[in-house]
C-alpha cells in the first residue's frame, strides 16, 4: 500500500489482511486517515497509557486539519483528558466511552480554550484487544456528540486490529516467522479466527471461535454452517484460495449458534497461491426489534401472513409425527384457474384472493392443524395426530367450501375452487419433502381431471404408479440430456402417387437407460411434457440434428425434406421461438430441407403462438405440418388461419380404413380440403399394402408407417435417395 496507488478508503478486511502482512512504521498513518475517511472522523488516534509526567503516549495520531495540535500539544492535552477524575478508569478500558462535550470535564482554562480552537466537541474512547494499556480514540468537530452504532461498531473492530497489530510488530523484529506471530495475536480478537489448511481442514483456531464454532482441529470448515449453505461458503472462499480476490466474504446461519442470526464469514489469503487462509466471523448485528421483524420475514409469508415453506418443514419436525398416538397427514393445495384472475384482473386482484383463501382455509381446518404457503399459489397443511377419516373430512370440507366461495374485483365476478392432494406419514424416514411431493402429486392428478377435488396418495394405486413411472423418467430424461443418452431415429415419409428421388422423413427421439436399453418414448415423452421438460428435448433434438446436416451437408442436400416434432410446450416459449430463429440463421444450407410439425390440439388452443411460430420458420425457407389432424374436428374452423404445407391425418382413421367406410369418408374429405386449400396429405399408420391402395385411391399423397419402413438410428443412414416404395402399389 503506498499513497499513490491506493484508491479509496480501506475497507476494515482490507486494513486486516494489510496489517497481516506488513511493517505499520511507515504506514500506519495512511491506514488511520483511510479509516477517518471511510467513518466521518476528523481525527484518529492510538494511545499507550504509561507512566511519568506524560501518563499518555501517542503511538499514532492522524488530523484532518494537521495544523491543529503538534504532537507534544495532543499529549498534554489527551493526559489532562485521561487524568481527570471522570475518566481515570478508562486507562483499564473495557466498554466504548463517548465524551460527547470535551470541554465541559476539563477544569484547566488553557486546555478548555485550545479544545475550543480546535472546534473539537466529541471524542470516542475504545479499548483495544490484547494488552489493555492501549486506547483507541477519534474526535470530531462539530457535532451532537452522538456517534452512530455502525461508526463506533466499525471503530471498534478497527481499534482491536491496531492494537494488536502494533504489538506484533514489536515482536517482529525477534520472531522467526513473520507469519505465525501475526496470527498468534490476531487470535487474540474479540472474534473467532479460525486458521484454514490447503485442504480446507482447520489448523488452528481462537478462544472465540471456540465457543461460538465448537470448532476442532482438522475439522473440514464447510461442516461449521447447515448442510443448505456449505456450498454457498465453499464457494465463497474459492474467490480467495484461486487468487480471485485478496478477501471475500459471505453471511450465513452458524451450525451451532444460539439462534438463526446471520453471520458474515469473512475469508483472507496470507500466504499467496496454495497458501493457509484465515477465517474471520462477525455477527451481523441489530437491534432487537429488527431482529424480531427479520425473523417473522423469515417465517412467515409477508402477503397472507401464514408460515413459509422453511418455517412449514420445521413445524413437521417438531411436530415428530411417529411419536402421535394417530398418524400425520400433508395436504397439497392449488388454486384452479388462478392464472385466469391474474390476466382478466391484474396481480393486485390475485394478491387479494390468496389473502382471502389463507383467511378461509384457517378456518377450515383443526386448531392444532398449521396452513402453510408454499409458492404462488400453492398451499400447504399440515395435520398431526389425525386418523384417516378425520383427513378425508377436512379435504372435503375445504373443497366444498372453497368450490362455494365467488371472488369478486372491481364488479368482476370470478368462480373459485382448488385441487387438493393428501399423503400419509409411512415411516420414520419420510420427510416432509417426501410428503409435500406425493400431497403434490394426488393434486397433479386432480388438476388434470378439472379441479375442485381432493386425492389420497396411494403407492399401490394404478394412477399413482403411471403418475410415478413418468416422474421417474422425468429424473431420467434429466440424466439422459446431462449424460448424452438421447438418440436421434428417423421413419421415412414415403410418396404414394409420384415419384420423388429425395428421401423424405420424420425424426424420432429415442432414450437409452444406463444400461443402454431403450427406453419407449410412450414414457418418457408424457414425462417431458408433464414436466414441462418437452423445450428441453425439442432443443436437444434440433441442435443435434442440424449438427449431423452440417457434418453430412452432401447427403442433407439430397433429401427431399426432414421433419421435426415441436412439442406445444415450446411453441408458446418466446425464449425457445427467439432461440430457434437465432439458430436457423446460422444454418443457411440446412434450412429449405426442414419441416416442423406441431400437433392439431397444440395449433387450436395456441392460435396466436402457432401462428407466430409459422411466421417466424417459412420466411427462412422452412415448412409446416399440422400433426394428428382430425383428433378434434373443430380444427377445420382453424384451417383457414394456419398457412401450412402438410396435414397429416390422426391414426385413428387410417388403422381401420379398409373396412370402415366413415374413416373413408373422413379421409376423403381431408384430401379434398388439401386440394382446395393447397396442402398436401400425409397418412400415419400405414401398417400395410392394403391400407395404402385405399388411401391412393382416397387421394393421399404420402405416408408412413411400418408397412412402409421401421424407425432407424440416424447414425445409420448413408444415402438420401428416396425408398420408391409407391413402386409397391403399381404391382
Amino acid at each position: 500500500m503506498s499513497s499513490d496507488t491506493q484508491q479509496g478508503p480501506l475497507s476494515l478486511e482490507q486494513t486486516l489482511a494489510y496489517l497481516c502482512e506488513h511493517d505499520l512504521e511507515e504506514e500506519l498513518q495512511l491506514i488511520l486517515q483511510q479509516l477517518a475517511a471511510s467513518n466521518q472522523c476528523d481525527g484518529l488516534f492510538l494511545l499507550r497509557i504509561g507512566k511519568g509526567r506524560l501518563p499518555v503516549q501517542i503511538e499514532a495520531m492522524y488530523q484532518s486539519d494537521a495544523s491543529i495540535f503538534s504532537k507534544r500539544d495532543a499529549e498534554m492535552l489527551l493526559s489532562r483528558v485521561a487524568n481527570n477524575r471522570h475518566l481515570h478508569s478508562y486507562t483499564s478500558l473495557r466498554e466504548p466511552a463517548i465524551v460527547e462535550d470535551v470541554a465541559a470535564i476539563i477544569d484547566d482554562e488553557d486546555s478548555r480554550l485550545r479544545l475550543n480552537q480546535a472546534k473539537i466537541r466529541s471524542v470516542l474512547l475504545l479499548p483495544v484487544g490484547g494488552e489493555r494499556h492501549y486506547i483507541f480514540g477519534a474526535y470530531r468537530y462539530d457535532c451532537d456528540g452522538k456517534w452512530p452504532e455502525a461508526i463506533r461498531h466499525n471503530l471498534l473492530l478497527a481499534g482491536s486490529m491496531l492494537g494488536l497489530a502494533q504489538e506484533a510488530a514489536r515482536q517482529r523484529l525477534n520472531a522467526k516467522s513473520n507469519e505465525l506471530v501475526c496470527i498468534e495475536h490476531l487470535y487474540r480478537l474479540p472474534i473467532p479466527c479460525v486458521h484454514i489448511g490447503v485442504d480446507d481442514r482447520v489448523i488452528r483456531y481462537n478462544q472465540s471461535a471456540a465457543e461460538m464454532l465448537r470448532v476442532e482441529t482438522l475439522q473440514k470448515v464447510e461442516s461449521l454452517v447447515p448442510k443448505r449453505e456449505q456450498k454457498r461458503l465453499l464457494e465463497t472462499m474459492a474467490l480467495v484460495r484461486d487468487q480471485l480476490l485478496e478477501q471475500s466474504s459471505c453471511e450465513v446461519p452458524l451450525k451451532y449458534a444460539l439462534d438463526d442470526d446471520l453471520s458474515k464469514v469473512t475469508f483472507l489469503c496470507l500466504s499467496g497461491e496454495d497458501g493457509p487462509i484465515l477465517m474471520l466471523v462477525e455477527p451481523v448485528g441489530e437491534p432487537a426489534m429488527e431482529s424480531e421483524e427479520r425473523s417473522v420475514s423469515l417465517n412467515f409469508d409477508s402477503l397472507t401472513g401464514l408460515p413459509n415453506r422453511a418455517y412449514f418443514e420445521a413445524l413437521y419436525d417438531l411436530a415428530n409425527p411417529c411419536q402421535c398416538e394417530r398418524s400425520t397427514f400433508v395436504g397439497f393445495i392449488n388454486l384452479d384457474r388462478f392464472q385466469v384472475v391474474n390476466n382478466v384482473s391484474g396481480h393486485r386482484a390475485g394478491d387479494q384472493l390468496l389473502c382471502q383463501l389463507a383467511a378461509r382455509l384457517s378456518q377450515l381446518v383443526r386448531k392444532e392443524d398449521v396452513i402453510a404457503r408454499l409458492s404462488g399459489d400453492e398451499f400447504g397443511i399440515l395435520m398431526p395426530n389425525i386418523d384417516a377419516q378425520s383427513a378425508e373430512q377436512v379435504a372435503e370440507r375445504i373443497c366444498h367450501a372453497m368450490a362455494n366461495h365467488e371472488f369478486c374485483w372491481e364488479g368482476r365476478r370470478h368462480s373459485v375452487s382448488v385441487s387438493m392432494g393428501m399423503a400419509r406419514c409411512e415411516s420414520e424416514v419420510d420427510s416432509v419433502s417426501d410428503l409435500l411431493r406425493r400431497a403434490g402429486a394426488a393434486c397433479r392428478l386432480v388438476k388434470e381431471k378439472g379441479g375442485n377435488a381432493w386425492y389420497f396418495y396411494s403407492a399401490q394405486d394404478p394412477v399413482v404408479e403411471k403418475l410415478n413411472t413418468e416422474m421417474n423418467a422425468s429424473v431420467d430424461i434429466v440424466g439422459a440430456l446431462a449424460n448424452d443418452r438421447f438418440e436421434l431415429f428417423y421413419q421415412p415419409i414415403e410418396p404414394l402417387n409420384v415419384n420423388d428421388d429425395g428421401l423424405h422423413f420424420e425424426i424420432l427421439l429415442r432414450m437409452r437407460s444406463p444400461e443402454g436399453e431403450l427406453i419407449p418414448p410412450g414414457i418418457f415423452l408424457p414425462a417431458a411434457e408433464r414436466f414441462n421438460l418437452a423445450s428441453k428435448l425439442d432443443r436437444w433434438v434440433i441442435d443435434k440434428l442440424l449438427r449431423w446436416g452440417s457434418e453430412h451437408l452432401a447427403l442433407w442436400q439430397s433429401l427431399s425434406m426432414v421433419s421435426v416434432n415441436l412439442s406445444a410446450l415450446s411453441i408458446s416459449d418466446s425464449e425457445f421461438i427467439n432461440w430457434l430463429e437465432m439458430r436457423l440463421l446460422g444454418e443457411p444450407e440446412l434450412v429449405s430441407k426442414l419441416c416442423f410439425e406441431i400437433t392439431e390440439t397444440a395449433a387450436v388452443s395456441q392460435l396466436d403462438h402457432a401462428t407466430g411460430l409459422i411466421n417466424t420458420v417459412k420466411p427462412l425457407g422452412c415448412k409446416l405440418a399440422l400433426d394428428d389432424f382430425g383428433s378434434g374436428f373443430s380444427s377445420f374452423a382453424y384451417l383457414k388461419l394456419l398457412n401450412v404445407d402438410y396435414v397429416k391425418i390422426d391414426g385413428q382413421f387410417i388403422q381401420h380404413l379398409c373396412e370402415d367406410r366413415a374413416d373413408q369418408a373422413i379421409v376423403s374429405a381431408i384430401c379434398q380440403l388439401g386440394r382446395d386449400m393447397e396442402f398436401e396429405i400425409v397418412a400415419e399408420f400405414v401398417e400395410s399394402l392394403e391400407i395404402a391402395k385405399h388411401l391412393l385411391k382416397l387421394g393421399v399423397e404420402f405416408g408412413q408407417g411400418y408397412g412402409i419402413a421401421c424407425p432407424a438410428p440416424l447414425a445409420t443412414l448413408t444415402s438420401g435417395e428416396g425408398l420408391h416404395w409407391y413402386r409397391e402399389l403399381e404391382g
